[in-house]
């Protein structure tokens, strides 16, 4: 038998429309974002390691830091939109670590692909949406996202939400990635991050929107500032945000009220 030979798909005008709405919001982000990931579960690792030059694992190390979870090691941690388990599989290898780590996210295969991290560790994988989570109110230690939140159909309830299953004066922690400032910088992330970056997610991926839907979702999100005020608005207090590597990818974070 000949082997079977993969080539990357041509986007459709209807699927790049589709992936532009998607980006925009609304109610067709909700089963778009879960379908792309379920499609292109099997090979996420490789692209997130791939495309940012390993320097997404410096990110999430960061992000775990801010978390804190030092300060009640042996507490519940949620992990949203947790996708292939890697924050979740990283905070479980933390030396003096003893608690356990909720991994939820609405696509099922992205947890399966994922299921490797989670065997004989402190991680739960849970099948559920950022937007209502199966979980008691004031129930968990700590809870964080990277680079998912931007991916909510509705970011001030995802927000909302968050606060609600947090105890009090337990922290919030967001990575996400942003635009750089700098005109040079700007300039440079621009040409990789719409060009370059779409052409090798399809290679690698075989498909054909997943990656021209990141940019385009990171261009819609908001940055900075704004991002730290919808937290504020949402009822968050400390807010704090720091941009990382030029402003590629942004920290922030925000605590429950006691």
């Amino acid at each position: 038998m000949r082997p079977v030979t993969f080539r990357p798909m041509a986007a459709t005008d209807i699927e790049i429309e589709e992936a532009r709405s998607a980006a925009a919001g609304g109610i067709a982000k909700r089963n778009y974002v879960r379908r792309i990931f379920s499609e292109i579960a099997p090979r996420y690792d490789l692209l997130n390691h791939l495309l940012s030059f390993g320097i997404d694992r410096w990110w999430r190390a960061r992000a775990i830091a801010l978390l804190r979870w030092s300060r009640t090691p042996g507490g519940t941690y949620v992990d949203l939109c947790a996708g292939t388990l890697d924050v979740s599989a990283h905070l479980a290898r933390r030396r003096g670590f003893s608690g356990i780590i909720i991994g939820a996210d609405f696509a099922e295969p992205m947890l399966r692909a994922g299921g490797e991290k989670s065997a004989r560790s402190r991680v739960a994988p849970v099948v559920a949406d950022a937007l209502s989570l199966p979980l008691r109110s004031s129930s968990a230690a700590g809870v964080i996202v990277a680079f998912g939140i931007r991916n909510l159909a509705d970011l001030d309830a995802g927000l909302r939400e968050a606060l609600r299953v947090l105890e009090p004066g337990a922290r919030f922690v967001i990575l996400e990635f942003s635009t750089p400032r700098l005109p040079v910088a700007r300039s440079i992330y621009r040409l990789y991050f719409h060009h370059v970056l779409p052409a090798v997610g399809r290679l690698v991926s075989r498909h054909p929107t997943a990656y021209r839907y990141l940019p385009d979702s990171v261009d819609r999100f908001p940055e900075g500032g704004v991002l730290a005020d919808r937290m504020r608005a949402a009822g968050f207090t400390d807010v704090r945000w720091m941009p990382m590597s030029f402003g590629i990818a942004a920290l922030h974070s925000g605590e429950r009220s006691r």
